[in-house]
């Protein structure tokens, strides 16, 4: 589901940036540790391409390949982002199909990053389960969203648009990635009453993978 007006300028504020960098990145960071060295990232919504710009400088990726169903934030992101040359790769698409916005193969990524972006999925439960197939074993998934909880209040309801059924609490969410494969043990947060989530899941190696 697109943005609205609104939110779409919240999103391009200041202020967001500010939160993005200096609350969410360090909690993830805090939860869920840097990359790897090499790591190949996925972002999911990644709006005008902050999120992406973090997950390089921040998080320590060396390749982001970035999703958003909205047209016009993929170009702002591409204009923000081409110093980075080759290591992103931007396209228009869907989270719940993304081997028709990035063929994205089995296994293909060694983190997910969400920041903020499943709430606005009507079908949420296949884009975790999207995110769940292209994260390799011992791969990370880090997540920041908003909750029912929020969603219901006064200030969302009049401002924003966002799916009315099948909405989710953070134990909600931590549950669904559980079922997914993902495990999250007690890495997660909710925060403000429960309106917001921040947590880091991991998809366990096999067996065979530990060989």
């Amino acid at each position: 589901m697109l943005m609205n007006r609104f939110e779409t300028a919240v999103v391009n504020s200041p202020p967001r940036r500010a939160l993005q960098r200096f609350y969410e990145t360090p909690t993830l960071l805090r939860l869920g540790g840097m990359l790897a060295p090499g790591a190949r990232v996925l972002e999911v919504g990644c709006g005008p391409g902050y999120g992406t710009e973090l997950i390089l400088t921040r998080f320590g990726a060396d390749r982001v390949d970035a999703i958003d169903l909205d047209p016009a934030m993929v170009d702002r992101a591409r204009r923000r982002l081409a110093r980075f040359g080759d290591r992103v790769r931007l396209a228009a698409g869907d989270v719940t199909d993304l081997q028709a916005g990035l063929d994205a193969a089995d296994a293909g990524y060694d983190a997910v990053f969400d920041f903020a972006i499943i709430h606005h999925v009507e079908d949420w439960r296949d884009a975790l389960a999207e995110i769940a197939r292209v994260l390799r074993p011992g791969g990370r998934f880090y997540f920041d969203q908003v909750t029912a909880l929020a969603l219901a209040t006064r200030s969302y309801r009049w401002l924003t648009d966002h799916p009315t059924h099948d909405r989710f609490t953070g134990e909600g969410f931590v549950a669904e990635l559980e079922r997914q494969g993902l495990q999250v043990g007690t890495r997660w947060a909710t925060r403000i009453r429960g309106h917001y989530l921040l947590g880091v899941a991991d998809r366990p190696l096999t067996n065979g993978d530990a060989r």
